[in-house]
């Protein structure tokens, strides 16, 4: 079973609401979610059992299984709806009222949509469905035998580093640094089935931009383990996760908890790569 990375996730949500009074009211509202993502996610798993899929590269969301999503949508859509700041509420009521037939549009343009998402959806709209389809993308993608080689037609960034996810062609979450001899390495997480891969440290993510120098890096001192990865040329950032410093960390979480990273990167004028399950 798999499903215990979500009771960490959950955990360690809880940690940081504590500890950063700043993040609480969000992180209270992403372990409500995750709560749901998990029970998802958890019934997906044990009507598929743990046999592993061959998928070739970057074909994961050649597979929309509505039939079986639609009455999990229904049911995520009114518990949004109970859980969720007034306006995305109100959207999750709307959505609701709308029936099964805007339910499969909404899922199935955002999830053939890509790395830019849905082009016609609403922007609560496609939120919802996002959080709604990550954890049966991460169910996909545990159960995907890992291809050797990247997806055909992947542009490529600095020396070969793809930037997009393997298995599904979205664009990364947030980056991680894991420690490595004296060093660490870089990799990326997906922001919608959660496969990590490698990526060169010194390369922006958005555009292959490799100048040191136009590549800045902010630190907040409530949170010295994350950091924002800026590129001038761009103006694009990634929040990343420095394992090296606190290796309890998670990083989906720790993301959400770096409120004061993302005040930094607005008032700088810095666009997310993907935003995150507040927004940010």
């Amino acid at each position: 079973m798999t499903g215990g990375k979500w009771e960490r996730r959950i955990r360690r949500a809880d940690l940081l609401a504590a500890a950063h009074p700043f993040a609480a009211e969000g992180l209270r509202f992403y372990q409500q979610v995750a709560s749901f993502q998990q029970s998802f996610y958890e019934s997906l798993e044990a009507a598929s059992g743990a046999a592993k899929q061959v998928r070739a590269p970057g074909s994961l969301r050649d597979e929309l299984a509505l039939f079986s999503l639609l009455p999990w949508f229904g049911s995520f859509l009114a518990f949004v709806q109970d859980i969720a700041p007034p306006p995305l509420a109100a959207s999750a009521a709307e959505l609701h009222a709308a029936g099964g037939t805007r339910w499969e549009e909404v899922l199935d343009e955002l999830w053939r949509a890509g790395a830019d998402g849905g082009a016609t959806l609403a922007a609560a709209e496609g939120h919802i469905a996002w959080a709604f389809l990550q954890p049966y993308a991460e169910h996909l993608a545990d159960r995907t035998e890992r291809p050797d080689t990247e997806p055909e037609g992947q542009p490529e960034l600095g020396g070969g580093t793809p930037p997009l996810c393997p298995l599904c062609a979205s664009r990364p979450q947030v980056g991680v640094l894991r420690p490595l001899g004296d060093g660490a390495k870089r990799s990326l997480l997906c922001s919608l089935c959660a496969t990590e891969w490698d990526f060169r440290r010194i390369v922006c993510p958005g555009c292959g931009e490799e100048s040191v120098d136009k590549l800045p890096v902010y630190v907040a001192e409530e949170l010295p383990h994350v950091r924002v990865e800026a590129c001038d040329t761009c103006r694009r950032y990634i929040k990343t996760i420095d394992l090296t410093k606190d290796g309890h960390a998670v990083p989906v979480v720790d993301e959400l908890a770096a409120i004061p990273l993302s005040l930094w990167a607005a008032e700088s004028r810095y666009e997310k790569l993907a935003t995150n399950l507040l927004g940010l």
